[in-house]
C-alpha cells in the first residue's frame, strides 16, 4: 500500500475541515482577540446541493467528454497509486548483473529459464529477444518505442486528471456567476439585506471547486507522474542492461554503468546494502573456518 498518498490526503482533508471550522468559529475581530461562537446551522451554510451538482457533474463531464475511453479505468488508477513501489531500479540493476553472471558463464540461451521466471512482461521480452538472437540494433529500437508508446499512454491518463484539475475550479467560478446573475436580478430597493447571504451561497460553489482540484485531482494526476517517471527509468535500465549482456559486457562494469541510473541516494543505500551483505557472507565463512 502506498501509505504516502493515503496519510497525504487524509492530512489535507483533515486541515481543511479543520481550517473551514476554525474560520467558522473564530470571530477575529471581537474581543477578546479569538471569541469561539459556534452554532450547526454556521456549518450548513457551507453545504449547497445545487453548488456540488454544478461543480461535480460539470467536472466529469468535461473529463467524459474529453477522455471517454480511459472512464472505465478510474479503479485501476486508483489502484495503481495505492500499490507501493513497483518499479525498484535496484532490484533490476541487480537481476540484470546476475543475467550477465549467467550468460557470461553459460551462454545466451541460458537466459531462456530466467525469462520464464520474470513476471515483468516488459523485462521477459527483453531477455528473449537475445535469447532468439536477434540483431542488436532491431532489439533496442523494439524495446525503445515499447517504452515511448506506454509513456504516451501514461501521459494521456495523467493529462485527463490534469484536465479534471483545471475544470473543477472553472466549473466552481461558473456556478458563482450563476449566483450572481441571480442575485442581482432579483434584487430590489427593498431586500438589501438579502445580499450579503445572496454572495456567500454563490462563492461556495468556487470553494467547492478549488477544494475538488486540489485535494482530488491534481495529486492523483502527480502520483501517476511520479510512477511513469519510475516506469521509465526502470525500463531504461533493462535496455542498456540486456544490449550489454547481448555484447558480453563485463557484470561488474555492468552494474557500475546501470547505477547511473538511479540517484546518489539510492547507489549510496545499494552500496551500504552489498557491504552489508559481503561482512554477512565473511562471517559465516570464518565462522565454518573456525567450526
Amino acid at each position: 500500500m502506498n501509505i504516502i498518498y493515503i496519510i497525504g490526503t487524509a492530512v489535507a482533508c483533515l486541515f481543511t475541515i479543520f481550517g473551514i471550522i476554525v474560520g467558522i468559529v473564530v470571530n477575529p475581530g471581537a474581543s477578546p482577540m479569538f471569541q469561539f461562537s459556534f452554532t450547526p446551522g454556521a456549518l450548513w451554510n457551507f453545504f449547497d446541493l445545487s453548488s456540488i451538482l454544478i461543480v461535480i457533474g460539470g467536472t466529469m463531464a468535461v473529463v467524459v467528454a474529453c477522455y471517454p475511453k480511459q472512464i472505465k479505468a478510474f479503479p485501476k488508477h486508483f489502484r495503481i497509486m495505492l500499490r507501493s513501489n513497483t518499479f525498484g531500479p535496484t532490484k533490476y540493476v541487480d537481476d540484470l548483473t546476475e543475467l550477465a553472471q549467467i550468460a557470461r558463464k553459460n551462454g545466451l540461451l541460458a537466459l531462456e529459464e530466467k525469462a520464464n521466471e520474470q513476471e515483468d512482461p516488459f523485462f521477459k521480452q527483453a531477455i528473449m529477444l537475445i535469447v532468439d538472437a536477434n540483431d542488436p540494433d532491431r532489439v533496442r529500437s523494439i524495446l525503445e518505442n515499447d517504452i515511448e508508446q506506454t509513456s504516451e499512454r501514461h501521459q494521456e491518463v495523467i493529462a485527463m486528471y490534469e484536465r479534471g484539475a483545471s475544470a473543477a475550479p472553472s466549473f466552481g467560478m461558473i456556478g458563482t456567476l450563476i449566483g450572481l446573475i441571480k442575485m442581482l436580478k432579483n434584487l430590489g430597493e427593498s431586500d438589501m439585506n438579502s445580499i450579503g447571504p445572496s454572495m456567500s451561497v454563490a462563492l461556495i460553489t468556487t470553494l467547492y471547486g478549488v477544494l475538488m482540484a486540489n485535494i482530488l485531482f491534481t495529486p492523483i494526476a502527480a502520483n501517476l507522474t511520479a510512477r511513469d517517471e519510475e516506469e521509465v527509468i526502470c525500463r531504461q535500465i533493462i535496455v542498456e542492461g540486456i544490449m550489454a549482456i547481448q555484447s558480453g559486457e563485463n557484470p561488474k562494469f555492468l552494474r557500475e554503468r546501470l547505477m547511473t541510473f538511479m540517484h546518489q541516494k539510492q547507489r549510496e543505500a545499494d552500496a551500504g546494502s552489498g557491504g552489508e551483505k559481503k561482512k554477512a557472507s565473511g562471517g559465516k565463512k570464518r565462522g565454518k573456518k573456525g567450526a
